[in-house]
């Protein structure tokens, strides 16, 4: 049987996973826009990375003793 303990660890190597996923597809978002010559940067890139820092401060959450 796990304790509470490991369940946390298992969540947060979850979000940790998400976590580089979405910044791998943000980094890859501004690569595509760079190419075809963007300046600005892309609106789902930022959407990215916003939901990328909202996991971020899940994993703090749950990593606070």
């Amino acid at each position: 049987m796990q304790t509470s303990e490991q369940n946390d660890d298992e969540i947060i190597e979850q979000l940790q996973t998400i976590s580089d996923t979405l910044a791998d597809r943000a980094l890859s978002t501004l690569k595509e826009a760079h190419a075809q010559g963007e300046s600005k940067r892309p609106e789902r890139e930022r959407r990215l990375t916003q939901a990328r820092r909202a996991i971020e401060k899940a994993i703090g959450l749950l990593t606070r003793e």
